[in-house]
């Protein structure tokens, strides 16, 4: 298709401000006008009574699985995205990567994929790259030198940023937060992290964020606040977010709407001494994958899981929501869905996070319309300068969610969470059809979104 016409709907682009009915034109890919005409076109969606806006972007994700022996990437966490309106995919956070961004960016491009996708050059997989290292242990200055090195050659293949995982990786030093971050100075790139600490132990952690990002001159983000301050923390951390942006530090935030977290039962997560930190109990806890999916947790279960299968995902019911709610209010805070799946199971964010969103805070007004859009659109788009994505301005990728407010609905479950969402009409990605009536037209338009 050469042009497209959208005419009839709701349009909404915060980054213009547009809240109206109106249509929108699109040739060769890119958007050509928010107009009230209707031009000759190769196709006409008619979307009278539905909300018109950007491709949704997930600025927090974990990517698909790679396939060394076939060398192609899975289309589950892609897919799912697609059908909760997103367009793009940032994945490489927490310090983590399938295999190296550069290969996997390459792939994308070759195959296609479900949508477009950037990522985050991860400084969990710089360490491990070429060889297990102790998450406990920092790393010698031979090996930071050749992460760093590497690291670079990341970035300039066109990671976004670079993502940390300091709370799975203890051992993590200064040295190597500088030495990584700093590459992102010199071309305005991110540097995200999963914080050092939660519950009380993240003022703290929050505290070393705006470290790197005064003494590295780096732009942070503070990964998925509501499962590291969702405990009773929230008021006090999101006002030391505002002092240290006051101070000079850009700091930002994403969040997903859910009170549980998800995280590998071997990760530093369920170090000796959690469920005091939690104040909870090993019932807590459901395992979603393996021998005991379904199941909640024992601490005979949790024993021999975390000597036997350390990988096993879990999801934790240990977070407040009304911390979870304040987070997501917040004008500091974006959406990230935190997305990622293990033996093709996982928690229900993988799935629902945007559907979620737009379903409890939209439509029910504990958020406007313009305001929630933003946080979905324009506000990832911006903080990953991505000038052509997330808005409707002339020129700009005609990636563009059309989706009936009243019946837009999150389905997947914490026992299920691969369940696709509902009430999306269509989806287009370069100005081409992905997704029709809550089903996948074509799911190989994604392509690496780079810089």
């Amino acid at each position: 298709m050469k042009s497209v016409l959208i005419k009839n709907g709701h349009v909404v682009d915060p980054k213009q401000d547009i809240d109206k009915v109106a249509n929108v034109y699109i040739e060769n890919g890119r958007i050509s006008a928010v107009t009230m005409e209707e031009p000759e076109t190769d196709l006409i969606i008619d979307a009278e009574g539905r909300i018109v806006c950007p491709g949704f972007i997930d600025i927090h994700m974990h990517e698909d699985d790679y396939d060394a022996e076939t060398d192609t990437i899975a289309d589950g966490m892609g897919e799912s995205a697609l059908h909760m309106g997103v367009t793009l995919d940032v994945g490489g956070n927490c310090g983590s990567n399938v295999c190296d961004p550069d290969r996997y960016l390459d792939i994308i491009d070759r195959d296609g994929a479900p949508v477009n996708l950037a990522l985050l050059a991860g400084h969990t997989y710089l360490r491990n790259r070429n060889g297990r290292r102790s998450k406990y242990d920092p790393v010698s200055r031979e090996d930071l030198e050749e992460m760093t090195e590497t690291c670079r050659r990341f970035l300039d293949s066109g990671c976004l940023g670079i993502s940390f995982g300091v709370k799975y990786v203890p051992g993590t030093t200064w040295d190597e937060i500088a030495s990584l971050c700093s590459l992102c100075r010199k071309d305005g790139k991110l540097a995200a992290s999963h914080v050092r600490a939660d519950v009380d132990g993240v003022f703290d952690a929050a505290a070393e964020l705006a470290r790197m990002g005064k003494e590295c001159g780096v732009r942070v983000q503070f990964s998925h606040i509501g499962s590291m301050g969702g405990y009773g923390q929230m008021e006090k951390l999101l006002a030391d977010i505002e002092d240290f942006r006051r101070s000079g530090v850009d700091m930002l935030c994403d969040c997903y709407p859910y009170n549980a977290f998800s995280t590998g039962i071997g990760e530093t997560t369920y170090d000796d001494g959690f469920l005091e930190s939690y104040q909870s109990d090993y019932d807590s806890i459901l395992i979603v994958s393996g021998r005991y999916a379904g199941q909640r947790c024992t601490e005979e279960i949790f024993r021999e899981l975390r000597k036997t299968a350390p990988e096993t995902a879990t999801v934790g019911y240990f977070m407040r929501e009304d911390d979870v709610e304040r987070a997501l209010l917040s004008p500091l805070v974006m959406i990230g869905s935190d997305g990622t799946r293990t033996e093709g199971k996982g928690h229900p964010r993988a799935s629902g996070t945007f559907a979620r969103f737009i379903s409890e805070y939209i439509r029910t007004g504990k958020i406007s319309l313009t305001e929630g859009i933003r946080k979905m659109t324009t506000m990832a788009a911006e903080r990953l300068n991505l000038p052509r994505k997330g808005n409707l301005l002339p020129g700009s990728d005609a990636d563009i969610v059309i989706f009936d407010l009243n019946r837009v609905k999150d389905r997947a479950t914490y026992e299920n969470g691969q369940i696709p969402s509902e009430g999306f009409d269509w989806v287009l990605i370069g100005g081409e059809v992905a997704l029709h009536n809550d089903t996948v037209v074509n799911n190989r338009l994604g392509r690496s979104v780079r810089r």
